[in-house]
Parts: C-alpha cells; sequence; structure tokens
C-alpha cells in the first residue's frame, strides 16, 4: 500500500514538474523549423534556425535547439525547403466596372496562391471596392494579399481611362489630393492621358509638398529630367526610360511638344539614336533624384509578341474570368492592325527596354517588381505573372538575387515599410514562403511554393491547390456579364 502512494505521488510530481516546465515555455501560433533561411538583402543561406509566429508577426528567430523553449500550437518540420519573405507585385489593376468586381475578386485568391503576399493597385475603376477590400483584409475578415492602394488616380479632362478625379487648375488638384488623403492612400498616381504637363508638374509639387509618395507616367511633352526634378517617386513602364537613353531627347520632346511629331515617330527615333554612355548618364540622374522604377516588362512582351503567340490555348486562362478576359481584345484587335513594319517596332522597343535592366542595377536605380497585371492588360496574368517578370529580369542580365530584391524589399523601401517587411527576423511580418529549391540558385525556384502564410494563416500546398481549384470552378460556373 505504501509503495503504491508513493508511486502516485511520484506521478503526481512529475506532472506538476512538467506543467510548470509547460507554463514556463513561451506561446506562439506557428514554429517553422529546419527550414534554410534567405537573407535577401545579402544573399546569404542561413540554417539552423526556427521562425516562431504569433499572429500575423514575426516573434522570434531561434536556433533549432531553443524550440523547446517555446510552446507552438503548430510546427512544420521543413528540411531540404527554403523561407523567404513574401513576395510583392508593385503595379497591378483591379477594374473593368462594376460587373465585374466578383471576377477581380477572384484574383485574390490567384496573387496568394502563387506566394504574392502584398499588392499594389495602381489604380483602375473600382477603387471603392479596393479601398474597402483593403481594410476587410486587414482587419481578417476577407482572405487575400495586403492591398496598397492610390485610389483613384489623377488625370486631365474627358480622361480614356475611367475611374479616374479630372483636374486641370492648381485648386482641382488641391481639392483631389485632399479627397485621397481623407480616403488614406498610400500613394498618388498621376497619367498623362490628357493633363497638361504644367498641371502633371504642379501635381507632383504638392503631392511632395504633403509629403505624399507618387507614380506616374511621363507625359510626352515633358523630359525625364523634368519628372526627376519635380519627385516622380515612380516611373511606371520601362519604355519610358528610353527617352532618356538618347542625346536627342530634349530636341524630340520640344517636337512632340510643337505637335510637329507624334510620340511613336519620336520613340523610333530614340532607339534608332541610343547612346549607352546617355543612358547610364540619365540613370545615374534618376537614382540621385530617388526616382524608381517598375519595369512591367511581362505586360509589354506580351503585346510585343502577338504576332507570334496569339495566347489562345495558355492554360492560365482557366483561371480569368469571362468577363477579364474580354478586356483583355482591346490590345490584341488594336496590335492586329499593325503592319510589319510597327511589329517590327514593337519588338524593338520591348527588346532595348529590357536590354537597359543592367544598366539601371549598375547605376543605383531602385528597380520594383510589378506587372500590370489585371483588366485591359492582355494576357498580363494576376499571381504567375510576377514570376514571368523575375524570369525576364533574370534573362536580361540581373542577378537572381537583384530579381528577389526587386520583389522583396524595393516596393517596401518606396513606400515606407521597411521596418515591416523583407526580412525574416522578430518584429517584421509575417507574410512568407515555403519554397521546395533555391531562387538564388534559379529564379524560376519562385514558382515551387511549398507553403504560403499571410495574416497570420498557412496555406499549406494542399490548400494553395484548392484555391486555384475554387477559382477555376468559378470561372467555369459563371458566364461572362451582360455588357
Amino acid at each position: 500500500m505504501r509503495r503504491m502512494k508513493m508511486k502516485l505521488i511520484a506521478s503526481a510530481l512529475l506532472a506538476l514538474g512538467s506543467a510548470a516546465a509547460a507554463a514556463e515555455r513561451m506561446a506562439a501560433d506557428v514554429a517553422l523549423t529546419q527550414a534554410t533561411i534567405i537573407d535577401v538583402a545579402s544573399g546569404r543561406l542561413v540554417q539552423g534556425r526556427t521562425v516562431l509566429l504569433k499572429g500575423d508577426t514575426i516573434l522570434a528567430v531561434v536556433d533549432d535547439k531553443a524550440l523547446k523553449n517555446y510552446a507552438p500550437k503548430q510546427t512544420y518540420k521543413l528540411k531540404g525547403k527554403y523561407l523567404m519573405p513574401g513576395l510583392w507585385d508593385s503595379h497591378v489593376h483591379f477594374g473593368g466596372g462594376p460587373a465585374l468586381i466578383e471576377e477581380n475578386k477572384q484574383l485574390l485568391a490567384l496573387y496568394l496562391a502563387h506566394g504574392i503576399t502584398t499588392v499594389r493597385d495602381c489604380a483602375g475603376d473600382l477603387s471603392d471596392t479596393v479601398l474597402a477590400w483593403r481594410e476587410q483584409i486587414n482587419k481578417g475578415e476577407l482572405e487575400g494579399p495586403t492591398i496598397l492602394a492610390s485610389g483613384p488616380k489623377l488625370e486631365g479632362y474627358k480622361p480614356l481611362w475611367k475611374g479616374t478625379v479630372e483636374v486641370g487648375t492648381p485648386e482641382e488638384v488641391s481639392k483631389a489630393l485632399d479627397y485621397l488623403q481623407s480616403r488614406k492612400v498610400d500613394f498618388v498616381k498621376i497619367t498623362e492621358n490628357t493633363m497638361t504637363p504644367p498641371i502633371f508638374l504642379e501635381a507632383l509639387r504638392q503631392a511632395k509638398e504633403r509629403g505624399l509618395r507618387t507614380s506616374g507616367h511621363v507625359p510626352v511633352q515633358l523630359t525625364l529630367d523634368d519628372m526627376f526634378k519635380a519627385g516622380l517617386g515612380t516611373v511606371e513602364h520601362q519604355s519610358y526610360l528610353l527617352r532618356g537613353s538618347t542625346p536627342r531627347e530634349a530636341e524630340l520632346t520640344a517636337q512632340v511638344a510643337a505637335g510637329k511629331m507624334t510620340g511613336r515617330e519620336a520613340m523610333r527615333a530614340s532607339l534608332e539614336s541610343y547612346d549607352e554612355a546617355t543612358a547610364r548618364a540619365t540613370f545615374r540622374r534618376m537614382a540621385q533624384a530617388g526616382t524608381a522604377i517598375v519595369p512591367t516588362l511581362i505586360g509589354s512582351q506580351a503585346t510585343a509578341y502577338l504576332d507570334q503567340d496569339d495566347h489562345a490555348h495558355d492554360p492560365y486562362l482557366q483561371y480569368i474570368g469571362k468577363g477579364l478576359r474580354a478586356t483583355y481584345d482591346w490590345r490584341v484587335q488594336r496590335a492586329a492592325k499593325d503592319d510589319k513594319d510597327a511589329i517590327a517596332l514593337r519588338h524593338a522597343l520591348f527588346e532595348k527596354s529590357a536590354s537597359l535592366l543592367p544598366l539601371l542595377e549598375q547605376e543605383g536605380v531602385s528597380i520594383i517588381a510589378g506587372t500590370d497585371a489585371g483588366f485591359l492588360n492582355s494576357f498580363d496574368y494576376p499571381g504567375q505573372g510576377l514570376h514571368d517578370e523575375l524570369g525576364i529580369f533574370v534573362k536580361y542580365g540581373l542577378t537572381p538575387q537583384q530579381a528577389l530584391k526587386a520583389a522583396v524589399l524595393a516596393g517596401p523601401r518606396f513606400l515606407g515599410k521597411q521596418e515591416r517587411y523583407g526580412v525574416v527576423e522578430a518584429g517584421k511580418t509575417a507574410d512568407l514562403l515555403v519554397l521546395d529549391a533555391d531562387p538564388l540558385k534559379d529564379i524560376s525556384a519562385t514558382r515551387k511554393i511549398r507553403m504560403v502564410l499571410n495574416h497570420g494563416k498557412a496555406y499549406d500546398r494542399a490548400k494553395l491547390d484548392a484555391m486555384l481549384a475554387d477559382v477555376k470552378r468559378w470561372v467555369e460556373q459563371h458566364p461572362a456579364p451582360a455588357q
């Protein structure tokens, strides 16, 4: 009897000791252990470390042996895998009108399923909807990547693009910026379809005065240096930079402004008078001014080479709603009207634009990865497009590490969010990507996704595949909306 009592007492003491030890361990939601961590900034691979998450934040990064000091609810053993920050697509569009809201909403899953944990919406005609999604995602009420949005872009009177704020005087610019600030936009988008050059510069001046970050196109009547001096934050689309690669830039710009030459003619003349030394000097001034570039080369490539690939049988079309698919037709129809010379010019413009990548990198310009994916931009696919863009970066001269920097570090830096993004370390946002292979060796490894972590949720491969299947099923079941 006494022996039995002693055993019971010993068991009780052991249980109490175990409970006490457990109580001393720090609580965590998720532990990611045994993976190789990619430090994108340095290009180093770090092994023997465990990443612990609490909610949507990285709680700690510790030696694997120190995992015993934590009590995670879920532990993922990731031996042979690679862990890095989630990808950013810093130029996307949601749009096509109210009838396509649900089709656009399906794109959120496509981004997440492809490891893109943040997107920068560069304006469309669904700004109110996108801003609402931004808040719902931040509150955990909607699944999707973090959205950073411009709201409606600034344009001139009667522009081609829908959903814009039309401005033509300094007073209207001021009111427009008041409105955008009231909507707490993340940056301001400015385009040149009908906006006059003086008002474009005025918009940049006022935005800079308010401390607002700006992104935009480059009016044909202004030089790149005009944009740099005015404080443009990012040039959207790399083809604009061809203007600064010729000694004739000022002359050609003046010719266009005087109506003596079309923008297309000026672009052809820029190609014919290309000079690398001039391009490098322009890019040095661009870097010194702090203006970044978002190349969006994948969209340009798809349109430039429609004569060689009409994309009619792209497997990815199964994920694109019929209404959004229909918006692709306008570029296709326009390209179909090009003659042999125009097609050759399309090819040449793309190739020369893409070839500028290593020059931009060498001269210190911040390159930000973005796709222009969404409505209107033919066969520029949300989700897959960013991986295609990174592949283009490497094909035309960047290293895999430089390409990763463009998709992980440059976007947060432009928007002043580098304190929360871009590095796997304590205190950073737990937007993470687990890969089967090392993207520093082969950039195509970014496509080999094993898991995505976003907003406190873990999506393993089975969940990601289910998300893709759900989007495919939704597209199959929903006809194109009536126009």
